[in-house]
């Protein structure tokens, strides 16, 4: 099921997405994704070539942005393998809405979860509680990915 969903994700996701995903980011902070639903992340394979994906995000008080996905999906792969990604505000099928900005991933223990579910359930609220008693009840294990702005990783 999951497969089939994210061959269909991929099929409308927004051209513009793929065009901005090879362009160079901004260093800066991620202020311009304060309230945004969505989030373009770009991620890169192997290859170095840049996949962008729209994920449900959240921006903490520390600056960070903190994102929740299934544990063996590719991106997380992808992070794990080169933590340099780019981040912007985008739509639902990823519609980049802002400039995408330098940033650096990682994939917190399970002991540094509770901030980053803490700062999506603010974000989100009851949109997001509906989603998970439904649809994320059967995703699977999940993973949090914590991104810091380029030159900010060691700021609290």
């Amino acid at each position: 099921m999951s497969n089939a969903w994210n061959r269909f994700l991929d099929r409308i996701r927004s051209p513009a997405a793929a065009r901005v995903a090879g362009e160079p980011g901004r260093a800066g902070r991620f202020d311009d994704l304060r309230g945004a639903k969505y989030t373009l992340l770009v991620t890169h394979k192997r290859s170095g070539e840049p996949v962008p994906t729209p994920v449900w995000a959240g921006l903490a008080e520390n600056g960070r942005l903190y994102i929740r996905t299934e544990r063996d999906v590719v991106k997380v792969k992808r992070i794990r393998n080169d933590p340099r990604v780019k981040v912007a505000p985008c739509g639902s099928r990823g519609q980049p809405r802002g400039d995408l900005i330098e940033g650096r991933a990682r994939i917190l223990a399970p002991e540094e979860e509770e901030y980053a579910e803490r700062t999506l359930a603010e974000h989100f609220g009851l949109g997001r509680r509906i989603y998970e008693s439904t649809m994320g009840a059967a995703a699977g294990p999940m993973v949090y990915i914590e991104v810091s702005p380029v030159g900010q990783e060691e700021a609290a």
